[in-house]
């Protein structure tokens, strides 16, 4: 008694899933649920009709053992027929329930597809302010050890750029610079363009030492001149950059401070790396509305 209950309580387990994705099906297509089993209805009408017409059972008592035979055989036909529509009424089941997932699937890959370009500039192919502000936000969730560092980079001489040969030429040398500032990039790395001439690269694990390291590389990147439609353009940058979490870990507040010390760089004439200190005053929460 013992091991066949083991056996009917394993054979149940077994059965749970099938048993439960059939329900699921019912349940998720009604109509079609009810055009099945109306179908299934027919079917086993159908056999007692036959049943009753021939009187299968009525006269299995009073027949011989051949007739007997062959009217048990139409039984098992009967029985048979019946069992094929329930599978095939499962099997169809299980058939929708498959093309649910695969649909679920497209829709799931296509929201990440729609997330990946809500954090994504469609001019360069880089991050954007949204990404970064992010990425800035769980930073300070995760107050760890390590420091970081960001650096906001805006191009010298872009806007004579736009107003000399328009925007079309404009985009394309925001294009190679932006390709440019990629190619030096470390993987491991944020690199986004935040709007028009600016960028930001959030670089993990640095010190002002490695940021110090990291910003010449950007600036030396932009030495060689940008040649588009047959004219070259000589584009500098001036790079602000703030430690976190010594300078804070408030997303606003580090884009803000980034920004006062790019415009110290700025304000030096040629590409220029300067680093956010007490000096540039206090930051307030009404700066990020003036530095956008």
């Amino acid at each position: 008694m013992t091991r066949f209950r083991v056996r009917g309580a394993g054979w149940k387990q077994s059965n749970m899933p099938i048993r439960n994705s059939v329900l699921h099906s019912i349940a998720a297509r009604p109509w079609t649920s009810a055009q099945d089993a109306l179908l299934g209805v027919s079917v086993m009408a159908v056999g007692v009709l036959l049943a009753i017409e021939y009187e299968l059972f009525v006269r299995v008592g009073v027949m011989a053992a051949e007739q007997q035979r062959i009217n048990l055989l139409e039984a098992i036909l009967l029985t048979i027929l019946l069992g094929l529509c329930i599978a095939a009424f499962i099997y169809r089941r299980m058939q929708e329930q498959r093309s649910d997932a695969a649909k679920h699937r497209e829709v799931e890959q296509e929201l990440a597809k729609l997330r990946d370009e809500a954090l994504r500039d469609p001019l360069t192919g880089l991050a954007n302010r949204r990404a970064i502000i992010s990425a800035l936000s769980q930073l300070a969730e995760t107050r760890d050890d390590n420091r970081n560092a960001l650096l906001l980079l805006d191009l010298n001489e872009f806007k004579r750029v736009n107003d000399e040969y328009g925007h079309v030429a404009g985009d394309r040398v925001l294009q190679v610079v932006a390709e440019r500032f990629r190619r030096i990039s470390r993987p491991t790395d944020l690199l986004a363009r935040l709007g028009g001439d600016e960028f930001a690269i959030l670089a993990y694990g640095l010190d002002r030492e490695g940021a110090t390291m990291v910003g010449n590389r950007f600036i030396a990147t932009t030495r060689n001149e940008v040649a588009v439609g047959g004219v070259r353009h000589f584009i500098g940058v001036s790079i602000g950059a703030v430690i976190i979490p010594d300078d804070g870990v408030n997303g606003d507040e580090l884009i803000a401070k980034a920004d006062l010390a790019m415009y110290e760089a700025k304000a030096k004439g040629h590409s220029a790396l300067a680093f956010f200190h007490d000096g540039m005053g206090d930051w307030r929460p009404s700066d990020v509305a003036d530095s956008e």
